[in-house]
Order: structure tokens, then C-alpha cells, then sequence
């Protein structure tokens, strides 16, 4: 696809629409913009930023570029991890972080209406202060909502409560063209055409920019408890988890990690909240669940059969989290474990697959296994509930092209796995450019070249953060 410049004139018109403190060009265009947080994926500069404020300021400035045939990249806090928030092809990046207004709540509907450039965190504390709680939970707690939408992240709740597309009702979204779109109701039912919000959900800023949402929010729980289950390794602690569901706990959580991510996380944040040794015996991986009740009462019930649970399927013993000054420590750890990594590890590749429950044990010794025979480090946690796996490679004393290529042999058997176990290949943090030759593969010609005609139906020049997901 062929591009046009960004021209001083049409620079001049961006900076009057925008003032000078929210437009930069050229040598001002600061480095961040460049990448997101996996560097590996390479480094692009845009031609020049715009810090948006505005749905109308979004659809002035798609407008030229749809004139002008300039390439624009969408961008929230830029925390991705497959480069789908870089301007792999230059042009314009739009940031949406200026647009951080939680604008209102309906309490008789359980929705906010939120820009996207809300922080997770900031939108899930401010439901809690009213007594309400947004579901979706990905670790990365300062990633953007609008992110968040666009990639359709479901985090560590979504055993319970589904994930990020669950909790959309409604956005505005800002078309290629210029043209300002309202997708969905206020309401939790439709039968009524062709899913376009649902479309635009996951999309990766592909096919519209995403200006004002409509997210639906629950009751948030009376009553919770975190707990730990030890094992001797990480086989023995995945095979408790059809066991943990099938128990009628209804947890709200259930994640897994291996023991030498625990000790990295402890050494990093100095709490070792993780028990490395339980009743004399060395534990190997853990079960990290969180029950959620109207009372202690039934939070006890649930936690007697939580311990029936964990004792036939050979935990060590079941740590209660009760005290909220540990459940923060306990949660911090666990949040932290990619921060840590990535402190510990100077190249670094990631896989986000998805596979059924019953298989995640034998996906993590053949990743580890493979990892082995090409002489490269594997760190794996995720979502046991629901089987969506973080597995990072990592080395410090290799050469880039060397890491690169024994990298991309791994991850192509991992795949070819994945594919194998009808896994997917990205759970939540979507494709990118990086992972797109790997998303062909899984879902075959046919259904990658209806994406590429929904791509083109709504993005005819291809202007739209270009060069991602089938682009």
C-alpha cells in the first residue's frame, strides 16, 4: 500500500485544529511513541502526534487523512505487547490519553459512559466508590479502557464473569472517513442486524477510533476471600483446576504460576507472600483462587469445599487471604509478574495462547520442552480458569538475530500446538503485526480473507492503523 507524507501544510492544519501543546511534528515527536512495551517488535516514529481531546477533534483529523491518504495509528497508554499501537508505516499517531473523563454514571441502568482514555484502574476504583464493580480485569491495571475494548482483554475474572466484550453496551467510533458512527444501546438484548459493536470490539483499532463508551457495571461482591493452594508441580496444580469448577464454587478467579516466577516476583517487590515451603515439602507451582459470597457464612462453605477439593487432588494445604492488607500483597505479586520479568530479561518475546483447560498442563511441557532443546529460558503464568496462558522467552547473553530465530522456531511448533489442541492464538492481548502470520495459519484462508473484506468494507484505502491483524 502506498502512502502519502505528512506536508508542512497539512501539519500547519493539524497544529491549528490542535494548538501547539497537543500536536507535535517532526523532531518533536517524542521516542515513546515509537513502541509499545515488547521493543522486540521493533521501533517506528510517526510523522506526528495528536493528543485528542474530542470525538470532533478525531473526525477533523481522519478527515484530512482520508484526503490525503496519510496512515493513522490509534494509541491509548501504549502498554500492548504484539505492536498493534505503532506506526509501522509512519504517518499519524492519535492518542487518545487526554481522553480520560469518566463522564457519568446511570445507576438505574448500571452503566458508565467513559472516554476511552480512562486507565483501567482509575475506572475500577471509581465503581467501587459507587458501590458498583466493572468486571473485566486484565493484570496490566494502567492500560487504557479504549485499549482494553480494542483488544477485547478479559483478565483474570473471566472464569466468572466473561470478558472485556461482555461489558460493552454502546461506543462512538470515528470511521476512516471522518465519519462519526453510534453503535449499540443502553440495553443488554439485540437481535436487530448485523453486530456491528461487536465487530468493532477486538477490532485493534483497525477498523474505527474509538471516542466514548458505554460500559455495563454489576453490584460489586459483599464478601470475598483469596487462597492459595501449593503443589509439587505445575502438571499436579493445572489438573485441580476441572475440579475447583466443577465444585459449584463459582470462583471468581483462578489463576496459576510457577515457582521460580514467585521467587523473582518476592525478590523484586521484597514481600514473599507466596510460601515456597509447605508442611516440609519444596512447592512447585500454585493455584491462586479467589470466592466471592454475600457472607461469611457461605464464603466458609465454599472454602470447606474449596479444601475437600485441593486435598483430592494433592495440594499441600489451602493458605487462607482473608485480611485485605494481604489479598492487596497476594494481588500485587501476582500483577507484577510481567514487571518483573521484564526487569530480569534483556530480549524478550511473548505467547498469549488460549487452550481448553484439559490441556494446559500438556501445552506448558511441550512449550518448556521445546524451549529446552533450542537453549532458551520459558517464564509462564495466566488464567488457569479459563486456559489462557502468558508464556514469555527470555534470554540476557544472546545475540538479537540469534534470539530472533531460535524464538520464531519455538513459537512456530508452539503454535502449530496450539492449533492442534483447537487452542487460539491470542487470548487477550490480540495480534498486532506480530502474531499475524500465526493467526493466518490457525484460522486458514478462508476466514482470514473474510477479515481482510471486512477490513477493506470499513478501511477501502487501508489508512487505519495499517499493517495489523489481516491488513
Amino acid at each position: 500500500m502506498d502512502y502519502n507524507k505528512l506536508t508542512p501544510a497539512l501539519a500547519e492544519k493539524l497544529q491549528n485544529l490542535l494548538g501547539e501543546k497537543r500536536f507535535q511534528y517532526g523532531d518533536a515527536v517524542k521516542e515513546a511513541y515509537s513502541h509499545d512495551e515488547m521493543p522486540i517488535y521493533g521501533r517506528f516514529m510517526p510523522e506526528a502526534v495528536c493528543l485528542v481531546e474530542s470525538t470532533e477533534e478525531v473526525s477533523a483529523i481522519m478527515k484530512l487523512c482520508h484526503e490525503n491518504k496519510i496512515p493513522v495509528t490509534v494509541r491509548g497508554a501504549g502498554t500492548g505487547l504484539v505492536g498493534g499501537c505503532v506506526p509501522i508505516h509512519g504517518g499519524i499517531v492519535i492518542s487518545t490519553e487526554r481522553m480520560n473523563k469518566i463522564l457519568s454514571y446511570d445507576m438505574k441502568n448500571l452503566v458508565v459512559h467513559t472516554q476511552p482514555g480512562v486507565l483501567l484502574c482509575d475506572l475500577a476504583a471509581d465503581a467501587l466508590a459507587h458501590g458498583l464493580m466493572y468486571p473485566p480485569d486484565p493484570g496490566e491495571k494502567t492500560a487504557t479502557v479504549g485499549g482494553n475494548v480494542s483488544t477485547n482483554a478479559g483478565g483474570m475474572r473471566a472464569v466468572k464473569y466473561g470478558v472485556t466484550r461482555d461489558y460493552v453496551l454502546a461506543m462512538t467510533v470515528v470511521l476512516p472517513s471522518g465519519e462519526v458512527m453510534k453503535l449499540g444501546k443502553t440495553v443488554c438484548k439485540t437481535s436487530s442486524g448485523y453486530s456491528l459493536l461487536h465487530l468493532m470490539i477486538g477490532s485493534e483499532g483497525t477498523l474505527g477510533i474509538i471516542t466514548e463508551l458505554t460500559l455495563k457495571l454489576i453490584p460489586k461482591p459483599v464478601m470475598d476471600v483469596s487462597l492459595i493452594l501449593p503443589f509439587q508441580d505445575i502438571a499436579t496444580a493445572i489438573a485441580s483446576v476441572p475440579a475447583i469448577k466443577l465444585a459449584n464454587l463459582d470462583p471468581q478467579s483462578i489463576e496459576f504460576m510457577e515457582r521460580d516466577i514467585v521467587d523473582s516476583s518476592a525478590a523484586y517487590t521484597g514481600s514473599a507472600v507466596f510460601p515456597t515451603t509447605v508442611n516440609g515439602h519444596s512447592v512447585g507451582a500454585y493455584i491462586l483462587v479467589t470466592l466471592v459470597g454475600d457472607s461469611e457464612a457461605e464464603l466458609t462453605l465454599k472454602m470447606d469445599r474449596l479444601g475437600q477439593v485441593a486435598e483430592q487432588t494433592g495440594a499441600y494445604d489451602v493458605l487462607v487471604v482473608w485480611t485485605d492488607g494481604l489479598k492487596k500483597d497476594v494481588w500485587a505479586a501476582r500483577s507484577a509478574f510481567l514487571t518483573v520479568i521484564e526487569a530480569e530479561t534483556r530480549l524478550l518475546d511473548e505467547m498469549d495462547v488460549v487452550v481448553p483447560v484439559d490441556r494446559i498442563a500438556e501445552f506448558l511441557v511441550y512449550s518448556h520442552d521445546v524451549a529446552e532443546e533450542y537453549g532458551v529460558r520459558l517464564r509462564s503464568f495466566g488464567h488457569a480458569g479459563d486456559g489462557n496462558l502468558h508464556i514469555y522467552c527470555c534470554a540476557n547473553d544472546m545475540d538479537e538475530v540469534e534470539f530472533r530465530r531460535r524464538v520464531k522456531a519455538i513459537m512456530d511448533k508452539c503454535y502449530a500446538k496450539c492449533t492442534e489442541f483447537e487452542g487460539q492464538v491470542s487470548g487477550e492481548h490480540s495480534i498486532g503485526h506480530a502474531k499475524k502470520a500465526y493467526l493466518r495459519e490457525s484460522v486458514g484462508e478462508t476466514a482470514y480473507g473474510l477479515m481482510g473484506a471486512i477490513k477493506k468494507a470499513f478501511d477501502p484505502d487501508g489508512i487505519l492503523n495499517p499493517g495489523k491483524v489481516c491488513g
